[in-house]
């Protein structure tokens, strides 16, 4: 899934189709990848990173977005088994992946991306009944607000992509969670533009991608979340309750 995810997000800040018949290529030779060539994880470690044609490397970050697949993939099932939790932890774990992955490698969040994986779950809390339903517009509304008031406070300090997403991931979280994992997002890469800036890695007028840290705090939200807010007494609500 990270895999396809990986093209999904390459081929869309370039402006390519990543549906129909277009097939991969290596980018120097522009030969047509196999199957042995595009086996997630197993196929990188066996090549050596390289092309088996030409020879070119391969970048390091196509296992490393594989290997983050495989742990999303992994934690959400060990967390929440065969559930509707599962499920929609699946869409909106990889959902946050493909958008931290345009906004590293380009810069932008495209709408469609950051709302598609809440509508997706939202879609979901049919099932739960009308509480659910309205805990997942809480969410979307409190996700999306936030980062819009934030917008407008600092007169473009972040994106409407960021909003979209805030939103979208409130939408599957529900209001509760939501908060959750803005503030670890937030925490996340508050600490993380510290150090950077310490370690003079980057600079003050340096910008740094914002999604990939909300993307964090989401998935500390769907894995801690609900043994947080129990820690205060407050239930998380469909599809989280443990």
């Amino acid at each position: 899934m990270a895999s396809f995810i990986n093209v999904v997000a390459l081929r869309t800040i370039h402006g390519r189709s990543w549906w129909g018949a277009e097939r991969s290529r290596c980018e120097e030779c522009r030969q047509v990848l196999r199957l042995p060539d595009l086996i997630p994880l197993f196929s990188y470690l066996w090549l050596g990173g390289r092309c088996r044609y030409c020879g070119n490397p391969f970048s390091a970050g196509y296992f490393m977005v594989e290997v983050a697949g495989a742990c999303i993939g992994a934690a959400i099932a060990w967390k929440w088994g065969l559930s509707w939790a599962s499920c929609a932890g699946f869409v909106l774990g990889y959902g946050l992946l493909l958008n931290s992955l345009t906004d590293i490698y380009s810069g932008y969040v495209y709408d469609f991306y950051a709302w598609i994986p809440g509508a997706t779950v939202f879609l979901m809390r049919f099932a739960g009944g009308t509480e659910a339903l309205l805990d997942g517009l809480a969410g979307a509304a409190l996700g999306f607000g936030f980062i819009a008031a934030v917008i407008l406070v600092s007169k473009g300090g972040m994106g409407w992509g960021d909003a979209g997403l805030t939103g979208g991931m409130g939408a599957a979280l529900g209001w509760k969670l939501a908060i959750v994992g803005i503030y670890f997002g937030l925490m996340i890469g508050g600490l993380t533009a510290l150090v950077l800036l310490l370690s003079k890695r980057v600079t003050r007028k340096q910008a740094l991608p914002l999604v990939p840290f909300l993307a964090l705090g989401g998935m500390v939200a769907l894995l801690a979340g609900p043994v947080v807010l129990g820690y205060f007494g407050i239930e998380a609500g469909w599809p989280w309750v443990q």
